[in-house]
């Protein structure tokens, strides 16, 4: 089964990121790593995104200071081992 690589990028959607996350995880299509790029975020959603971290081995974290949206999907990029990448929107 082919891996699917998941980028989320993410700065200050607390109250967005659980309800995004939620949702790729329920995916039925499980062959996932999800990827999820903290941009320097002033608000919890970093430790909501590590949250998903320790509760699930298909979610990793990348936090970094604010660099942009730009620098978030290279960074994320170079992480990614799936055979095929997507971007979801926080």
């Amino acid at each position: 089964m082919e891996k699917i690589s998941i980028l989320v990028p993410c700065c200050n959607v607390e109250a967005y990121v659980r309800e995004c996350l939620d949702s790729i995880q329920a995916q039925t299509y499980t062959n996932l790593e999800i990827i999820c790029i903290d941009d320097g975020s002033k608000d919890s959603t970093g430790t909501i995104i590590d949250e998903y971290v320790a509760a699930d081995k298909r979610f990793k974290a990348i936090h970094k200071p604010n660099t942009g949206y730009g620098d978030s999907m290279n960074k994320g990029l170079e992480c990614c081992t799936g055979d095929y990448i997507g971007i979801i929107e926080s």
